[in-house]
């Protein structure tokens, strides 16, 4: 008897190509995907990883039983889906995830009101990219996870996975109190060409959103600080330290110092939920997208 557990573990090596990968993809160890794979071969009886270098590869055997994995979870996920559609309880684990200022601005209301309404849900959740939060629901990491794209840059969605609309976010520009525009009552984004910027991470998603929507208007950016968190942003602009883009879902009080002023043709950015096709009957995704939704009218 194949164990299922050791067979999702030869799944995400396969996916991932490698052990840290695979460690990665389900959270645990590296040593713990590698006593997972030695007790897979004893079970099959056949070598299933050999050595590449300083890594690994599948051998003929280990790829031959990875496809065999993936379409025995891919069944395994349709059945759970199915059991929880015919009995229509709201039950059994989701696991979630979501950008951290949705993570902010929604879960506190959306998993309480879960937890209240639906006792025998067992739910986790995390912080992460939405880049990364795609390609982990789509091999089975998170349940669900609540991603982002811009109004001028959309997030290619895979194949696989469905998604509802959960809010569309207005972001304003922040500014010290004492900046040439903060009396007005709408901007540009051309009026801060002359601007420092603190913004997100080099290679973030809204980092590479807001350097392409200055750049299309003729603007060549000068960041001079980069902060994750939108708190850390609209500290170091306090600090007069430059502008920064605030979208308001789970912006919280604005320091003393900055001011938001909107913009005139307004920055927007879609905010959704995504799950993989597989699962869509099951009544816990339906619940919690409902949920999200709910916490973002509350939020509004």
């Amino acid at each position: 008897m194949l164990n299922l557990e050791r067979l999702r573990t030869l799944d995400a090596l396969a996916r991932h190509g490698s052990v840290s990968g695979a460690a990665e993809g389900l959270h645990i160890t590296t040593s713990a995907v590698s006593q997972q794979l030695s007790k897979l071969e004893r079970e099959v009886g056949q070598q299933l990883l050999a050595r590449n270098g300083r890594g690994v590869r599948l051998t003929d055997a280990g790829r031959l039983l990875a496809e065999h994995a993936a379409r025995i979870l891919a069944h395994v996920e349709r059945a759970q889906s199915d059991l929880e559609a015919q009995r229509g309880q709201v039950v059994g684990e989701l696991r979630l995830a979501a950008f951290p200022t949705a993570a902010r601005g929604l879960f506190p209301a959306a998993l309480a009101a879960l937890r209240s309404t639906h006792p025998g849900l067992r739910i986790t959740s995390c912080e992460t990219d939405p880049e990364l939060a795609l390609r982990t629901v789509l091999r089975g990491g998170y349940d669900l996870a609540v991603v982002l794209d811009w109004y001028n840059k959309p997030l290619p969605v895979p194949d696989g996975l469905m998604k509802a609309s959960i809010v569309d976010d207005t972001a304003d520009v922040a500014m010290p109190v004492t900046h040439r525009h903060a009396h007005r009552a709408e901007v540009d984004l051309e009026d801060f060409a002359d601007d420092d910027w603190v913004t997100w991470g080099e290679n973030e998603f809204c980092h590479e959103w807001l350097m392409h929507t200055l750049r299309a208007k003729g603007i060549e950016p000068r960041v001079v600080h980069r902060a994750e968190e939108h708190a850390t942003q609209l500290a170091l602009v306090g600090a007069g330290l430059g502008v920064c883009v605030a979208p308001r879902l789970g912006r919280g009080p604005v320091p003393d110092g900055v001011r938001t002023v909107p913009v005139r043709q307004p920055v927007s950015r879609h905010v959704y939920a995504v799950w993989r096709a597989d699962a869509d009957r099951r009544p816990s995704i339906r619940a919690a997208v409902e949920a999200l939704k709910s916490a973002a009218r509350q939020a509004g």
